[in-house]
């Protein structure tokens, strides 16, 4: 048997399938935005957000602390956040 078999047999369909799987590894790996692997992005994008968030009443202090709103405001602001 010489290369001649190779591709008279059916046999050249394997390297064009090695060459699609190849091709959707790099995409999965690559093909996203970035040089990280998707599992790793999917990880950062949760838990960096969560850090800097401010909750309600903060948002409300710091807004009555700059003036924004008046003391009456930011009573019965309060009374609705914590009710």
């Amino acid at each position: 048997m010489g290369p001649v078999y190779f591709w008279g047999s059916g046999m050249w369909i394997f390297p064009i399938i090695m060459l699609i799987i190849t091709l959707i590894f790099v995409f999965l790996i690559f093909g996203r935005g970035g040089f990280r692997p998707p599992w790793w992005y999917d990880s950062d994008r949760y838990h960096n957000h969560d850090i800097n968030r401010e909750t309600p009443l903060e948002v409300l202090r710091r807004r009555y602390a700059n003036g924004e709103i008046t003391k009456e405001q930011f009573e019965q602001m309060k009374r609705d956040i914590l009710s």
